[in-house]
């Protein structure tokens, strides 16, 4: 016989027993040529640890497969979650920049107002020592003046 897999040797088993012949009274007992049914059977016996390895070998593959596709989506997962995280971090820190540039703005907003409020302060102290200052000097060169004019009177008398 050719090389026929289990299903065809199965089938051609059935073959058999529905072509065989049927002995009478003997509910449903049928005459089959012994040597072909002996060889079919070793066929069967033959190709089926040959099946059964194929059949092992897909399922030991599938499984492979499985686990492989199983391993790539927990990687896609892992770095999917790490860049998330990162992406927060970042994020994190360019608000926690943002609020210290913010914080640091204010201040430098406060002390600029604070040092021009000191300095006008201050220029406005200085010019008012000076204006006092020019006030008793221009005083003073009035007095002189006038001494010397008083001066210049009592001499052409």
């Amino acid at each position: 016989m050719s090389e026929l897999n289990t299903e065809e040797l199965i089938d051609e088993l059935y073959e058999m027993v529905e072509k065989a012949w049927s002995l009478p009274l003997s509910h449903g007992r049928a005459v089959l040529d012994g040597e072909e049914v002996k060889q079919i059977l070793d066929e069967i016996r033959s190709s089926l640890p040959q099946e059964i390895r194929q059949a092992r070998a897909i399922c030991t593959d599938r499984a492979q497969i499985i686990a492989d596709a199983k391993r790539e989506a927990e990687t896609v997962v892992r770095v999917a979650e790490e860049r998330a995280k990162a992406m927060v971090n970042q994020d994190e820190i360019v608000k926690q920049a943002q609020q210290k540039a913010n914080d640091m703005l204010s201040q430098a907003q406060a002390k600029f107002r604070e040092m021009r409020k000191a300095s006008n302060d201050y220029i406005d102290d200085l010019m008012k020592r000076t204006d006092d200052g020019l006030a008793a000097n221009l005083a003073e060169l009035r007095q002189t003046r006038q001494n010397i004019k008083a001066s210049q009177r009592s001499g052409q008398n």
